[in-house]
């Protein structure tokens, strides 16, 4: 019976120890994700207008769209570009000159802001839909729903980023980079490098419409 009771109290110990740290830790992720100003970043992006657009809704579709991201993808990218690890060479010459507080309000204003969606080439649909939704498990390839949501809206906390209404001509080169190992930003599971080796030029062109129209 005493053992019964200390294992009690053991537990309850336990459980109120790690609420505490899950309080703690979700409480510095709020802080740190909330750091930016949209309106302080709204008047450090009349440079990035000019390929962004005025609110991130890019009209050129080499230029993602950046209205609506996740506001902690927007950093990590931004703070890879600047260190080296991702290299843009359009961005060279913007991000070096950024600091953390620079980069945590551009990321806060964009992410503010939202993006239009494009259409889905009827050629395309179903081949897209098939990768996007389900993926191929014979060829070991994820669907592209499970990190990026089966609306394409991302995970923010994770920091996938939002795919919806993205320019199906950079969506596609993006992956391709991520196949030829152009761009190796995708961490040490190496996730998009691993997807995007085994998709051919046409599923690409597939899966890069399908998620332009996306919503």
């Amino acid at each position: 019976m005493v053992l019964r009771v200390i294992g009690r109290k053991i537990g309850f110990s336990m459980k109120k120890i790690i609420l505490s740290f899950v309080w703690l830790f979700g409480v510095s992720s709020a802080v740190l994700a909330g750091s930016g100003d949209p309106q302080a970043g709204k008047e450090k992006t009349t440079i990035c207008a000019a390929c962004h657009g005025p609110t991130g809704d890019s009209p050129a579709p080499t230029f993602p769209k950046l209205g609506g991201q996740g506001e902690g993808y927007l950093i990590k990218q931004m703070q890879d570009m600047k260190s080296g690890e991702r290299k843009v060479l359009e961005m060279t010459g913007f991000v070096e000159n950024l600091s953390d507080q620079d980069i945590a309000d551009i990321s806060a204003f964009y992410a503010s802001q939202a993006v239009t969606v494009g259409q889905v080439d009827p050629e395309y649909i179903a081949l897209g839909e098939k990768l996007y939704r389900g993926g191929d498990l014979d060829r070991g390839i994820p669907a592209c729903s499970s990190c990026h949501s089966p609306t394409g809206k991302g995970n923010s906390l994770a920091k996938f980023p939002l795919l919806s209404g993205q320019h199906a001509e950079y969506v596609g080169k993006t992956l391709r980079d991520f196949r030829e190992g152009i761009r190796v930003n995708d961490g040490d599971s190496m996730i998009m490098r691993a997807t995007a080796e085994k998709l051919s030029n046409k599923e690409i062109d597939a899966l890069s419409s399908y998620i332009n129209g996306l919503h």
